[in-house]
């Protein structure tokens, strides 16, 4: 029996073959993924150590993966007491996980530190930190006390309010970005911001659904609404991403003259690679097209990195 990290260890009955219990492995005490384990009930959410016998078998975490291909990746953990290591070519962490590792460093707390406050393996908060888990309540209210935090705020709580409540980096760093650079984060689709001035002269800023075709932001509106009154005129069109787990993030903007698509084969290519529809619904047939005449940009990150 070999197992990793957040792997689920099932015990079935000798008689009728269905599961007892069952619980997340968060603990290897060997490199090869042999018992014994230690395991955080899902009845309980009680951690103990386990040496698995005949009735017990492993569910592993990423299903449908060969087992040989498994068995080829390096170990997610090592020996007790040592921090684990994920294998090579993992996942990006969890937002959970980002957002634990964020609070510890801002409050300078080691990990071995943060496990041992909130009573939890060390290799499954290393386990937790480097990879996309779904930690139990109990493990998130023992990591928020361990922090001095809530679990609502590890959860990413207050996720309808704007982004950016987040504390700001203690050394943070303003860079500005070249136009590869901002064409690369530009580029694909996503949603964007639009800034025109309405028929009265007003000036508006509304979201709009994006995609980028031929160097051109392209989006889809309809007659009459305020984002068509871009047409025509020169207009600003701004992205960016906002990393409320450790306080960072990026912004372009793009300015240049806007124009309604109305050529059948720009429009055929247009309904044909253009990856995005409007959320909004409704009848949004009327294409327009940006031309950027400059893209400029600014990230935000980590002096210390």
């Amino acid at each position: 029996m070999r197992a990793h990290l957040g792997d689920q260890l099932v015990i079935e009955s000798p008689t009728t073959g269905a599961a007892r219990r069952d619980g997340e492995i968060v603990g290897l005490h060997h490199e090869d993924g042999t018992p014994p384990y230690d395991v955080c009930w899902s009845d309980t959410d009680e951690v103990t150590l386990v040496f698995p016998g005949p009735d017990a078998h492993i569910h592993h975490l990423e299903h449908g993966q060969p087992r040989t291909a498994r068995e080829a990746q390096p170990d997610t953990g090592e020996a007790a007491g040592t921090p684990a290591v994920p294998p090579s070519g993992a996942a990006d962490p969890g937002d959970i996980g980002r957002r634990v590792a964020a609070e510890r460093r801002r409050q300078g707390v080691s990990r071995e530190e943060t496990a041992h406050r909130a009573r939890m393996s060390l290799n499954y908060l290393t386990y937790l930190e480097e990879r996309p888990a779904d930690p139990t309540l109990a493990t998130l209210i023992g990591l928020a006390d361990a922090l001095g935090t809530t679990v609502a705020a590890l959860r990413g709580g207050g996720i309808d309010l704007p982004p950016g409540r987040g504390n700001a980096l203690v050394h943070p760093q303003l860079q500005d970005l070249g136009p590869e650079e901002c064409r690369t984060l530009l580029s694909t689709h996503g949603v964007g911001r639009v800034a025109v001035s309405t028929s009265d002269g007003r000036p508006a800023i509304v979201p709009v659904n994006y995609s980028v075709i031929d160097d051109a932001i392209v989006f889809r509106t309809a007659p009459g609404s305020v984002t068509a009154a871009a047409t025509d005129n020169e207009v600003a069109f701004e992205v960016d991403h906002v990393d409320d787990a450790l306080s960072q993030g990026w912004s372009v903007l793009a300015v240049g003259p806007a124009s309604t698509v109305t050529d059948p084969d720009a429009l055929r290519t247009l309904a044909r690679e253009a990856h995005t529809r409007p959320w909004a619904g409704g009848e949004r047939e009327m294409w327009v097209s940006i031309r950027p005449m400059s893209l400029t940009g600014r990230r935000i990150t980590s002096a210390d990195e």
